[in-house]
């Protein structure tokens, strides 16, 4: 009987030590995911970046596509703030679920939003284009109804 016991312990041992190996391995793997992540963001922010110096140097104005209740709701948290804003920070803000705000965010770019990423501590950090906002305040770019908004 003891026999039995030593060998269901040494299985049992084998299968600790192989679930702690996979832990390890999908953490670095993880791990490997958030750099990608993060050197993306770093690529599409260069690409806003030479976007709106194209546009700058040739005079075009931004076609901004009409946005919907939620993207306009998140707009708005950005147009108000000074300070960039982690997605967190931009959930809590405009009250909605944290998993959606990176859809809506690559929404509102794909719409024609310009928006600055900046990278602290590889935490992402999110505003609205200062010069853009500009032109929003001067212009009403994106067609801003507060009165209906807020209805």
């Amino acid at each position: 009987m003891r026999k039995e016991i030593e060998k269901i312990k040494l299985a049992l041992d084998e299968q600790v030590a192989a679930i702690n190996d996979n832990s390890s391995e999908i953490q670095a793997l993880f791990d490997y995911l958030r750099e990608i992540e993060v050197k993306l963001e770093k690529v599409a922010q260069r690409l806003d970046t030479i976007q709106l110096a194209h546009d700058e140097k040739i005079g075009e104005k931004r076609l901004i596509t009409p946005l919907n209740k939620t993207e306009m709701k998140l707009f708005l948290v950005l147009y108000t703030e000074e300070m960039p804003m982690t997605f967190v920070e931009i959930a809590k803000k405009a009250e909605l679920a944290l998993t959606l705000v990176p859809e809506y965010i690559s929404s509102l770019v794909s719409k024609g939003i310009p928006l600055h990423r900046t990278f602290v501590n590889n935490q992402l950090f999110l505003k609205l284009n200062p010069a853009f906002k500009e032109v929003q305040a001067k212009e009403n770019v994106v067609n801003l109804a507060l009165t209906s908004f807020w209805e």
